[in-house]
């Protein structure tokens, strides 16, 4: 029987024979532009037609910035215990390995060392899609021994933050970790080592008030959500509307906080020209 059928009204398809576009084929930007996944691939994940920079992980990340994708991972197997016995509505340990096999991650950050256009580099890079890139025990030793690496080697350290903060289910054990990776930092500048920080979207709560802006230089994508608490929180707190694009990279870097803003496809480029200059 032929796919299409003629009749008085036109041409009708029966419901049977419709057929769909595959799930994740196109893409649709906040402001409404449509583009092909392989073209997002292609172009940094980032929207050619509104620079709409997409949100990536730490696979995307490395391909992007490893020489020919070869790295080596530090701790690769790090995952979180329980040593608080968080009750909830869903054990911790149970919502963090369900969190691994829906994520193929271990935890919200991957640390992993290679060459960025022939310069040796240590990258630390957090994922959102594990429980909000929230920050545990496990992201703050992972990012430690990662300073220690490139501590050991003399090779600069870039920390790549995207997460909502400290993670709540680890409660003083995760806030200890913004002292603890200061700490660290504060070796690797002693050390002459260079430290950037990329802050993308979004970069907030502990993670903001400790190592992402702790960077010799501080660096931001595009449109990237940057602050410590939450627009609506300040809002009540201070009584006041907020300034048009409040808590934006560029808000930010307007106000001194940044050092400047880069574009994902520039990225890679842009870093190796910076590390040639501190170097």
């Amino acid at each position: 029987m032929s796919w299409f059928k003629r009749k008085d009204k036109g041409i009708q398809t029966p419901t049977e024979a419709k057929k769909e576009a595959p799930d994740g084929l196109w893409f649709k930007t906040p402001s409404g532009k449509i583009v092909h996944t392989r073209e997002l691939k292609n172009n940094a994940y980032v929207s050619p037609e509104d620079g709409y920079h997409a949100r990536i992980g730490s696979k995307e990340y490395f391909e992007i910035l490893f020489d020919n994708n070869k790295f080596t991972e530090l701790d690769p197997e790090m995952e979180s215990a329980d040593p608080l016995k968080f009750a909830d509505s869903k054990p911790y340990p149970d919502r963090i390995k369900a969190t691994q096999e829906k994520t193929d991650l271990k935890d919200a950050v991957r640390t992993a060392y290679g060459k960025l256009n022939g310069i040796d580099i240590t990258i630390a890079c957090m994922d959102f899609n594990f429980i909000g890139g929230s920050m545990g025990s496990v992201v703050g030793e992972k990012i430690a021994r990662a300073i220690d690496h490139s501590l050991k080697e003399k090779i600069p350290f870039l920390m790549i933050s995207k997460s909502g903060g400290a993670r709540m289910m680890e409660a003083g054990l995760s806030l200890m970790q913004m002292a603890k990776t200061s700490a660290k930092l504060a070796l690797l500048s002693e050390a002459g080592i260079p430290y950037i920080s990329l802050l993308t979207d979004p970069t907030t709560g502990g993670v903001t008030a400790s190592y992402a802006m702790l960077g010799d230089f501080n660096i931001a994508e595009p449109g990237a959500l940057i602050g410590f608490a939450g627009p609506r929180v300040i809002r009540e707190t201070i009584g006041k509307d907020l300034p048009k694009g409040f808590q934006s990279a560029e808000f930010v870097l307007e106000h001194g906080f940044l050092d400047f803003i880069v574009d994902r496809r520039n990225l890679k480029s842009k870093l190796s020209i910076l590390l040639k200059m501190l170097q």
